[in-house]
């Protein structure tokens, strides 16, 4: 994979590099699934199907886009999904009747609640998210999945999928995380906390940066590999990187933008046009991290069926 990344770079001029090698997060989620197959086809010879359950609700529009993605990609692996949608008048004690179905289903492998939850009742997300069985939690965002993870259990826990996938692409450059230092941008349970804990695990030396960092630009300069997860659209511009630095982008922002039908245009929290002139590796948006997520969610769910399998022996 590493020489599919190099063949992108641009011709250098006067030693420095022109234009930084774009990390493909298509490409690599291609390879991933692909290699997920295989491990689903072998389950399949003992007469043994992975299955996820994907639990709505309520029926936004963005939300039902995320599913029908993962929908997508687990019947390309060749796991069996279900798409479980509640109404948006369900109750709290509802939906977490569903999920207690679902812990209790030993055919279901995988449970991801859909966020965020879209009904008219007030609902308690951390209580949802923790009701998910910790087996079964392929999101990885239950307070025992996130605690293992926090201490270092990297074998025994679900890492969240986006972190995970930001790791897999750092990875594919051939970077080596041992050692550099890193600088993360946001801490949401999702993205910027999980994250944090991944590449410490991993033995860089890291530094998270958020709303109440006064120094960003500086904290960011520092950075050998930058993860940024802010969901603040092109905050971070291209002359406040470190030369040659591994750039992952994890926003998704949507700006204004008359030459396009939707009036808009996706962008990420890094500017690009700037920082793939500084940067030695950068990702898209899109197509970097968003289908790293996905992939890293079908990973998470062939890991939980191989336990499951693996433990009725």
């Amino acid at each position: 994979m590493f020489s599919l990344l190099r063949h992108q770079m641009s011709s250098c001029y006067g030693g420095r590099r022109s234009i930084a090698t774009v990390i493909s997060g298509n490409t690599t989620s291609k390879l991933v699934r692909e290699r997920l197959k295989k491990e689903v086809d072998k389950m399949k010879m003992s007469e043994f199907r992975p299955s996820l359950v994907v639990l709505q609700v309520g029926n936004r529009e963005d939300s039902n886009l995320y599913i029908s993605s993962k929908m997508k990609a687990a019947a390309e692996v060749g796991i069996d999904a279900a798409h479980v949608r509640l109404p948006n008048t369900s109750t709290q004690k509802e939906v977490l009747r569903t999920i207690m179905s679902v812990n209790e289903d030993t055919s279901v492998h995988g449970l991801i609640v859909q966020l965020p939850l879209d009904s008219v009742h007030a609902i308690d997300m951390e209580l949802i998210t923790n009701a998910v069985s910790p087996l079964k939690d392929v999101d990885g965002l239950s307070c025992i999945n996130a605690g293992k993870l926090s201490r270092g259990d990297l074998n025994n826990c679900f890492i969240p999928c986006t972190p995970n996938g930001c790791m897999e692409l750092i990875r594919q450059t051939g970077v080596g995380v041992a050692g550099k230092h890193a600088v993360v941008v946001g801490r949401s349970k999702i993205v910027g906390a999980p994250m944090h804990d991944l590449l410490l695990w991993h033995h860089a030396t890291v530094t998270t940066c958020h709303s109440k960092t006064r120094d960003l630009p500086e904290q960011v300069g520092r950075a050998d590999i930058l993860v940024v997860g802010a969901g603040k659209a092109e905050m971070v511009h291209g002359d406040w990187l470190k030369e040659g630095s591994v750039v992952i982008d994890c926003g998704i922002n949507h700006v204004p933008d008359k030459t396009k039908a939707s009036g808009k245009r996706v962008v990420g929290d890094v500017h690009y046009l700037s920082a793939n002139q500084k940067a030695g590796y950068i990702t898209p948006v899109p197509g970097g991290v968003g289908p790293m997520t996905v992939a890293m969610l079908m990973q998470n769910t062939v890991i939980s069926a191989q336990r499951f399998l693996a433990n009725m022996d």
